[in-house]
């Protein structure tokens, strides 16, 4: 994507922004029983990690940085990454998943309805008690983004959740995050976007 000046049909790329290739990448599948809400709880990830994370670095052109969540699912992820393509690794407690607060651990069948109904009425305002709402993630991931756009480096692989990737694509894209939802993001996919 390149600007051009006015009155002048010659597109000038060097006068563009700093253009920079992201790969949003889903940690691998964690550790964790089908249907607990985990959030921001710190779980490590399953026995199949080596198997998916083999599978990642092939969707994966040489990386200048990898910043990854702290969370132990993402970085295990972004740590094996940063080692396969020889590069820099970074943590950013912005890339984590929402917090779920008092939810975090319980079936998502043990939640009460009506605190699930409330969420539901209002997906981006609802805090659980002791967490954020998903307008303090969208916050978080704008944040992110605007920092990692003042960086040099052009190829840049994102590992975190997919909470956190669905704030940083609607961001990007000018998305609702509302309309992000339904948007699949299975364990160890790799989503390349450019900013």
């Amino acid at each position: 994507m390149a600007s051009a000046k006015p009155g002048n049909n010659r597109l000038l790329p060097e006068e563009k922004m700093n253009v920079k290739t992201l790969y949003l990448i889903r940690h691998t599948t964690p550790r964790v029983e089908a249907g607990i809400c985990y959030g921001q709880l710190d779980i490590d990830v399953a026995d199949s990690f080596e198997e998916e994370a083999r599978r990642v670095i092939r969707w994966l052109p040489p990386l200048e940085l990898v910043l990854t969540s702290p969370l132990l699912r993402a970085y295990t992820l972004g740590g094996y990454l940063a080692q396969k393509k020889n590069c820099e690794l970074r943590s950013d407690a912005r890339l984590m998943e929402k917090n779920f607060g008092m939810w975090e651990g319980r079936s998502w069948n043990d939640i009460p309805r009506s605190e699930v109904d409330a969420w539901a009425a209002d997906i981006l305002g609802y805090i659980p008690a002791g967490g954020e709402s998903a307008q303090q993630l969208m916050l978080r991931a704008q944040s992110f983004l605007n920092e990692i756009s003042l960086l040099p480096q052009q190829h840049i692989a994102v590992v975190a959740h997919a909470g956190s990737i669905r704030a940083m694509l609607a961001s990007i894209s000018g998305v609702p995050l509302v309309d992000t939802l339904k948007w699949q993001i299975e364990y160890g996919a790799v989503i390349g976007v450019r900013t």
